[in-house]
């Protein structure tokens, strides 16, 4: 069997030209080597941003900015661990510290001591503190403390050591 007409033969059927294929391949071919270089285009320019992102000045490299942005991240986040520690300590010592305070002046014996005598209430965040009385008189001054737990106090109040409490409790 001799083919004369270059045609490609498929179990004695004349299928298509020879020639015809290998300008389809050719074409093929060509449109592969533009989409190539098209290619090699795009990232000899990507390669370029790159670079230019990457250098810095004076010859300060981007990578070298990022390691150190890195390491002060680090930093900062063991500084932030231990100021939070740190606040959580100071909330825990808060609690005990005196927070609220009621101050009444008073004249403890009508015109004769001035308004030197004083209840002076001072508490914690829990309410919990004391009442420092202090009577001015002509012959002196006495003082005594009185002890608040919860708001509240065993023994009785004067009417100026509760005023003075009130005023304590009302203050947030």
């Amino acid at each position: 069997m001799t083919n004369s007409t270059n045609n490609l033969l498929f179990f004695g059927v004349e299928i298509i030209d020879i020639s015809l294929i290998m300008i389809i391949m050719g074409i093929c071919l060509l449109l592969l080597l533009i989409l190539v270089i098209v290619m090699m285009v795009n990232i000899r320019r990507m390669k370029r941003r790159i670079d230019s992102f990457t250098s810095g000045s004076n010859g300060k490299s981007l990578e070298q900015d990022i390691i150190s942005i890195i390491e002060d991240n680090k930093f900062l986040r063991i500084q932030e661990e231990q100021n939070n520690t740190l606040i959580q300590e100071l909330l825990k010592r808060q609690e005990s510290c005196f927070q609220k305070m009621g101050l009444v002046k008073y004249d403890a014996f009508h015109q004769m001591g001035g308004q030197l005598s004083f209840s002076l209430c001072l508490l914690d965040e829990n309410n919990n503190g004391f009442i420092i009385n202090s009577v001015h008189s002509t012959e002196g001054c006495y003082s005594y403390t009185k002890e608040i737990k919860a708001g509240a106090c065993s023994l009785d109040l004067g009417d100026e050591e509760a005023e003075a409490l009130e005023i304590a409790l009302s203050n947030m």
